[in-house]
């Protein structure tokens, strides 16, 4: 009876054996696809940071490419305004220097007409160029 009960006990503990080992089988195996499941994440993971940092590149050369080109707006902004205020000035120069020549074209037609000589010709007809419309 004490073998009996001695292969009983044994067989109970075979039997604890089996049902733990295929527990463990069935943990190693969930254990397995968690570990296959954690490297293809980390590969993901991998990828996409390599893809965010192409796109920060990206981003970072459009960001110069914009500042470049706000530069250039700058410039030519500042260009337009300098552009403007010389044609001003010119302007301005050009209307004195009328202001100046015709009472003393005036005066001189007078005198050439006191002395028989004909007028001088008008700017205007002189060239196209010195139009009084452009004055």
């Amino acid at each position: 009876m004490a073998d009996e009960q001695e292969i009983m006990c044994k067989l109970e503990s075979i039997k604890e054996i089996r049902n733990k080992t295929l527990q463990m089988e069935k943990i190693k195996a969930r254990l397995k696809a968690e570990f296959e499941a954690l490297e293809s994440e980390e590969r993901h993971l991998k990828e996409y940071k390599q893809e965010m940092d192409l796109l920060l590149q990206e981003k970072m050369a459009h960001v110069e490419e914009l500042r470049l080109i706000h530069a250039d707006i700058n410039v030519m902004e500042n260009t337009i305004k300098q552009s403007e205020n010389d044609l001003n000035k010119l302007l301005e120069s050009t209307r004195r220097l009328h202001d100046e020549y015709k009472p003393l074209k005036e005066h001189v037609d007078a005198l050439r007409m006191t002395l028989g000589l004909q007028r001088l010709p008008d700017l205007c007809e002189e060239e196209e160029k010195l139009s009084l419309e452009m004055i």
